[in-house]
């Protein structure tokens, strides 16, 4: 048992690995360093402290001065509690469309959070950040290239893990990419300490920027200068800004990085439920992702192979996310028949349904590159709209919360649908995806994405199904179409939109 602290901040590191008994295939032993157990959940606790106390030692860092960062939530919420510890007044600057969860979080820690439009992504928050720092002369952490972020890993991250392998192989170590902090600070000790150890690291699959070579654009101090073109929204948050930072570019530049992983947003999400359901572990999407690069390693590895996976942080932070849809808050059918089954407090009515949330339309998607379609895209588009088997067709984006939104309403009433998702691996190839939004928005006059179709005629967005769900003209298109569904369907469709809207 550890002693007395004398104070959080003494709890941070020394995290415990984890085999796995259910999950792995029985030729391979597969752990997990459960990042979890630091005192905000996550890996960036270790990354948050590094970098304050770097600063202190330098003199960057005055008494009082406010502190100021970027993030999608895991670093500002471990900053939020170093800074709560140690005095200083934080601003952390984040994307709107990352987890409610994060936000307040941070905000019962005492910080200032400063929403950014999502479309701007990671360039846009970065922006504001450094105009911030320029008007206010706030310390700005820098975390995607401050080199106290992989020296903390360095310090405490790497010994932890070759002290826990003391005595045994560890063939292969697995992280994903957030700021590269983790990266080039386990992977340069490792290679130095441990040399038969491999280092994979993941990025998600339709969004390969660390697979392509293509190298990222910097101003001269490092910071990146546009977002990388290969760089897609996805649904690992924490993972794959819109750029390659520095530091995990120094750990190719390094030659500590033996390969490069992609990973598939379904598969990251259920590998999350499945890690909670089955081994009893509790992580977010970025922890699931992890797993699955090293179940990937896993299938052509030897007997006896010992693979090591990061898992960044808890599930918690991620209830307003798709990774929790169809996790109710109320009981189920089946948990009322169970209610049902003795005389005693029981709820024999439903709840009302919940009230309309209120939101704004879809943001415009990026315009596809102006060339033409090819002949084979137009076949493909034509047939599937003319496809009398499955009327009602989506046109979406794999990450999009607004089509999550639709598929959530579709599922409730038993609506069956075909989903054409653009930015899957798919229909990347040739630009296929982009092709069909050029041929999208010839046909309807709108640049947004979710479309919807039924039975070749344009319904709209993703508000306006929503509507014509609500007024019954979605039902009366679909009836007419000769296509089956729950009738009986008692359905808010608004109250289906994403958590993190809200009137402005």
């Amino acid at each position: 048992m550890r002693a007395i602290l004398d104070n959080v901040l003494a709890a941070v590191g020394d995290t415990p690995i984890i085999r796995l008994n259910r999950l792995a295939p029985a030729h391979c032993n597969v752990f997990v360093k459960a990042e979890s157990f630091n005192p905000m959940g996550s890996v960036k606790d270790r990354l948050a402290l590094g970098v304050i106390e770097d600063a202190e030692k330098r003199g960057a860092l005055k008494p009082g001065q406010t502190v100021i960062e970027v993030t999608s939530g895991n670093t500002g919420i471990g900053l939020a509690m170093v800074c709560a510890v140690k005095g200083y007044p934080l601003v952390v600057v984040m994307g709107e469309n990352f987890s409610i969860e994060r936000r307040k979080l941070m905000r019962f820690l005492g910080a200032k959070v400063v929403l950014t439009p999502a479309a701007l992504r990671g360039m846009g928050a970065n922006a504001k950040a450094e105009e911030l720092v320029a008007k206010h002369g706030w310390f700005h952490c820098r975390q995607f290239d401050n080199e106290a972020n992989a020296d903390m890993h360095s310090r405490t991250t790497a010994p932890e893990i070759l002290s826990a392998f003391e005595g045994r192989t560890l063939d292969w170590f697995v992280t994903g990419a957030g700021t590269g902090g983790t990266l080039k600070g386990v992977s340069r000790v490792l290679k130095a300490q441990s040399p038969a150890t491999r280092v994979a690291v993941c990025e998600p699959d339709h969004s390969p920027v660390l697979k392509s070579g293509i190298a990222q654009k910097r101003h001269a101090d490092g910071r990146p200068s546009e977002s990388h073109p290969l760089s897609r929204p996805h649904v690992m948050q924490g993972w794959s800004p819109d750029f390659i930072p520095k530091l995990t570019e120094d750990a190719f530049t390094m030659h500590t990085v033996d390969r490069v992983l992609p990973i598939n947003g379904a598969d990251a999400m259920r590998l999350s439920r499945e890690l909670a359901t089955r081994e009893g572990i509790f992580v977010g999407v970025s922890g699931g992702a992890t797993l699955a690069g090293a179940l990937q390693l896993a299938v052509d590895s030897p007997p006896g192979t010992n693979i090591l996976a990061m898992l960044p942080d808890t599930g918690e932070r991620y209830l307003s996310t798709p990774l929790f849809d169809g996790i109710g808050a109320d009981m189920s059918e089946e948990e009322l028949e169970i209610s049902r089954s003795t005389p005693s407090a029981r709820f024999d009515a439903p709840s009302p349904p919940p009230a309309p949330a209120p939101g704004p339309a879809p943001a415009a998607a990026p315009v596809a590159a102006d060339e033409p379609v090819s002949p084979e895209v137009q076949d493909f588009f034509a047939k599937v709209l003319a496809d009398a088997e499955q009327p009602l067709v989506l046109f979406a984006l794999e990450w999009c919360e607004f089509c999550w939104s639709l598929r959530k309403l579709f599922a409730k009433a038993g609506i069956p649908y075909r989903s054409v998702d653009l930015d899957s691996t798919a229909f990347q190839r040739q630009d296929r995806g982009g092709q069909i939004r050029k041929l999208l928005r010839e046909k309807t006059g709108a640049a947004t994405i979710p479309q919807v179709f039924v039975a070749g005629e344009w319904l709209g967005g993703c508000t306006d199904t929503l509507d014509a769900f609500k007024d019954g003209s979605l039902q009366k298109a679909l009836k007419s179409s000769g296509v089956h569904f729950d009738e009986a369907a008692a359905i808010e469709p608004h109250a289906l939109l994403p958590g993190w809207i809200h009137p402005r």
